[in-house]
């Protein structure tokens, strides 16, 4: 198969019009133009005919036609495009959801998730400024900013290690103790331990959670 062939440009339309006005065939016009005959006749049929071609008039038919021959966007259709952001904002349907439901309800109207992502993104579904991606459901993730900084299951820390009295630090008393979690399976059971700087003597016991309330009290020293 051919993948070379070139559509007639508009300099060789004005060629084919001069020739055919001084009567030349269509075989010699194609050998002038170095096309093959039956692209000279298909192009002459189509456009008015031996007496009537215009290389003005056959150029606005081939971008007409040009045109009308390229695949609609489905998203151009109002119908579709209603349907689907109804899906995405009112009923909170991924496009996921909206291509398989539509599928499996037999609908006649088809889109795919690729489409509609690619609209998303485009800017399609934006109103007054404000991003139609922002609606989209995240399996449970959020998005932030890039410096946000996630506080969600974390305890806060209200005694920094450099507050620490320097006779702990160096290990010379009993009594400095360190507490700490050893977890498992998230949201499962896990250890407090509790470690005397000095001694290293070790307390532990179990909670069923780590955000449970737990109070563990070292033994008293002497």
């Amino acid at each position: 198969m051919n993948t070379s062939y070139k559509h007639l440009s508009m300099d060789e339309r004005e060629k084919i019009m001069v020739l055919l006005s001084l009567g030349k065939s269509m075989g010699i016009i194609a050998k002038q133009l170095n096309r093959a005959k039956s692209t000279i006749c298909r192009e002459i049929k189509r456009n008015g005919g031996v007496d009537n071609y215009s290389a003005i008039k056959a150029t606005c038919l081939y971008q007409t036609r040009r045109q009308a021959c390229r695949p609609r966007l489905k998203l151009t259709n109002p119908y579709v495009f209603n349907l689907v952001q109804d899906k995405l904002f009112n009923h909170q349907w991924s496009p996921e959801q909206i291509q398989h439901r539509l599928a499996l309800e037999g609908s006649q109207i088809t889109v795919s998730y690729a489409t509609i992502y690619r609209g998303l993104y485009q800017g399609l579904f934006d109103v007054d400024g404000k991003l139609a991606t922002r609606k989209l459901r995240h399996k449970g993730k959020t998005r932030h900013t890039k410096y946000y900084e996630e506080k969600r299951g974390k305890i806060p820390i209200t005694h920094h290690l450099i507050d620490r009295p320097q006779i702990a630090n160096e290990r010379l008393r009993i009594g400095d103790w360190e507490a700490d979690t050893v977890l498992g399976k998230s949201g499962k059971a896990c250890f407090v331990t509790l470690v005397d700087r000095c001694s290293r003597f070790l307390i532990c016991t179990t909670v069923k959670a780590k955000k449970q309330p737990w109070s563990v009290k070292p033994p008293s020293m002497p």
